[in-house]
């Protein structure tokens, strides 16, 4: 009989592959706002190109063409990392049931960002399209997140933790979470950081939209203290460590937004605010996940043996 052989590719393999995965895709949300931080955006003033006659930057482009082109290559970079995964997913046996569609989903959005980056080069940096652009970023990464988190797990059926009413809890403080990324896109269309000094504004007020987003962000932190103290009430470990961590980085990145609102918004402070949106998605999704877990799979149990017919011959 032949026996199968199993291919040297490993849990621990594949998730580092999917953690290398996320944080490449950190990064380059990272390295997109120090282009826009720069006013590099349009230092490769058209796409598919980074000129009418190159695809590469050129020296009449100065420091901007090679900030912006090295955003580019980037994407590159992430792809592979990407598409590593998804050979290791295809290789990996006996296959994984609800990996693949994962790890294809991330693949196939690091190319649909990068045009949606085209887009807004295409559009002199609307601030509309640029915003569409971080939160393509962000849905890659959750996408990754869940793809490094189904990895670590059994195959099994899923369980809750935790008691219903606090999955829901958990699922509103995802939303709201969202919806705080959401609103953020439209303070940055609002204020100085255009990506180019001739980009055009989104024309909201700037006070009165972050104080929106402010009033979002008190919302979900409001949400965390309450998943935290319920969490522990209940003797739930895990999803306490969780909610603890998500309401550290909350606080970090609120102190963070408002120093640089009142300090008139310095670079430096900006991208870390960026980095900073990015762990607290991570952060969230960490606190979802803690309120479920995969059971392993259970195997079939033997079925009995059919009693012989009496009288039968031997």
């Amino acid at each position: 009989m032949k026996r199968s052989v199993r291919f040297p590719v490993s849990s621990t393999l594949l998730r580092r592959l999917a953690l290398a995965s996320i944080i490449a895709n950190v990064a380059i949300v990272v390295t997109g706002g120090a282009v826009r931080l720069t006013a590099s955006g349009l230092g490769c003033p058209t796409w598919p190109r980074c000129t009418d006659d190159s695809y590469t930057t050129t020296a009449e482009m100065g420091v901007y063409g090679v900030i912006e082109f090295g955003n580019r290559l980037l994407t590159f970079a992430v792809g592979i990392i990407a598409l590593a995964v998804v050979l290791a997913v295809l290789a990996r046996r006996p296959r994984r049931r609800g990996l693949l569609p994962l790890a294809v989903g991330v693949l196939l959005g690091i190319p649909a960002q990068a045009v949606l980056g085209g887009i807004t080069v295409l559009t002199n940096l609307n601030p509309w399209v640029v915003g569409l652009h971080f939160l393509a970023s962000m849905a890659v990464i959750a996408a990754a997140y869940a793809l490094w988190r189904r990895i670590g797990e059994p195959d099994g059926p899923v369980s809750p933790t935790v008691p219903t009413p606090l999955r829901t809890l958990a699922r509103l403080t995802t939303a709201v979470s969202a919806s705080v990324l959401v609103v953020g896109t439209w303070v940055t269309g609002s204020g100085p950081h255009a990506g180019d000094h001739g980009a055009a504004r989104n024309g909201l007020d700037p006070a009165a939209i972050s104080q929106v987003h402010a009033d979002g962000v008190f919302l979900l932190i409001g949400l965390s203290v309450g998943l935290f103290f319920a969490f522990r009430a209940i003797g739930a470990e895990r999803a306490t460590r969780a909610a603890g961590v998500l309401l550290a980085v909350e606080l970090g990145q609120g102190l963070i937004g408002f120093v640089q609102y009142f300090t008139h918004l310095p670079g430096v402070l900006v991208g870390a605010h960026m980095l900073g949106s990015c762990l607290v998605l991570l952060a969230t999704l960490s606190v979802l996940w803690a309120t479920r877990e995969r059971l392993p799979v259970v195997p079939p149990a033997p079925a009995e043996p059919t009693a012989e017919p009496v009288g039968a011959t031997v």
